[in-house]
């Protein structure tokens, strides 16, 4: 083992090559990862780890990653040469990895984590990025990822494929719009695609299913050299898994699981949909959420009533009409 303690100290290390266009806190794409650190760097030829401490710092392309320390897992390229680990060291010269033959697998970040791009961020006390899985998972307290329009938030653990276009929350879950709309679950599921293909036209409606989410929806890789919000995930749906709870100015709407499509401001929520407002209390199977004028709709399951307590002379009664067009 080797240990240097200059400050700060830079290393060049490569990461796998990826084909896939660029996207927002997406570390698999921008050539090398450059990585400093206040408190020095140390290099563990045996374990193939090098550790940042002190107001680390890594970045690769668009993606910067600070946090207390910062561990870069590495291991041979598949069929390359054996070559040795640290080619020179000194004040002047810091020590680099022979890039032609070395790749990170994994790169982990401890303490005060932020992950940043010119326009999406995300926050934790430690965070994971998986090159094999192309995959950021951030746990520990105050999560948080946001991009221009949208904040999600959760207490276990908040998950981002960049390549699925897919960002997973878990635990008291919670997404909020820039305009104050808000939705949260036990489990959020947010699809995003970049903001080119917003502009151009309003997603297709999406399908509420039963269980945990599994797959991911593919997004266009669409994006604009000169603006830089086309370079941010905008989120185009959010499905809602678990105790789902959606507040307007005047209604409560819960039920087991739903979806919300931004473009159109509508939310489906199915499965023991209650709808109250003020004293009035609604039952139904389905109830449909105009998220923009904060009106709230009650259906009943085929062959069945919708129910409820509704008090008389009491402002604002809820309503049981079907929505007329755009819900999801």
């Amino acid at each position: 083992m080797r240990r240097w303690a200059f400050a700060p100290l830079l290393l060049a290390l490569a990461l796998a090559a990826r084909s896939a266009p660029a996207q927002p806190l997406d570390l698999s794409q921008g050539g090398p990862i450059t990585i400093t650190a206040v408190g020095g760097i140390e290099w563990r030829q045996n374990q193939q780890e090098v550790i940042a401490r002190e107001d680390a710092q890594a970045v690769r392309g668009a993606v910067t990653v600070t946090a207390d320390e910062l561990i870069a897992h590495y291991r041979p390229k598949p069929g390359a040469a054996a070559a040795p680990a640290v080619q020179t060291a000194s004040a002047t010269s810091p020590g680099t990895m022979d890039t032609g033959g070395q790749q990170i697998y994994r790169l982990e970040a401890i303490g005060h984590v932020h992950i940043f791009t010119a326009t999406d961020q995300a926050f934790g006390d430690h965070a994971v990025y998986d090159v094999d899985e192309d995959v950021l998972v951030l746990t520990g307290r105050h999560l948080k990822l946001t991009t221009p329009n949208d904040v999600l938030t959760a207490r276990d653990d908040v998950e981002y494929w960049p390549d699925k276009h897919m960002a997973v929350a878990r635990g008291d879950a919670v997404v909020t719009s820039n305009d104050g709309r808000r939705v949260t679950a036990d489990t959020l599921v947010a699809y995003t695609m970049p903001s080119s293909t917003a502009a151009n036209g309003t997603p297709a409606p999406a399908s509420v299913t039963s269980g945990t989410p599994s797959g991911a929806a593919q997004g266009s890789s669409t994006t604009s050299a000169t603006d830089p919000l086309a370079d941010s995930g905008q989120i185009k749906r959010v499905e809602a898994f678990g105790h789902v709870v959606i507040r307007t100015a005047t209604d409560t709407i819960t039920g087991d699981r739903g979806v919300y499509i931004p473009a159109t401001g509508i939310a489906l929520i199915l499965g023991d949909v209650r709808i109250t407002r003020g004293e009035n209390q609604l039952n139904g199977a389905r109830g449909v959420v105009d998220m923009k004028t904060g009106e709230a709709e009650l259906l009943s399951a085929p062959g069945e009533r919708v129910q409820g307590l509704v008090i008389p002379n009491s402002v604002n009664n809820g309503r049981t009409a079907p929505p007329s067009s755009g819900h999801p």
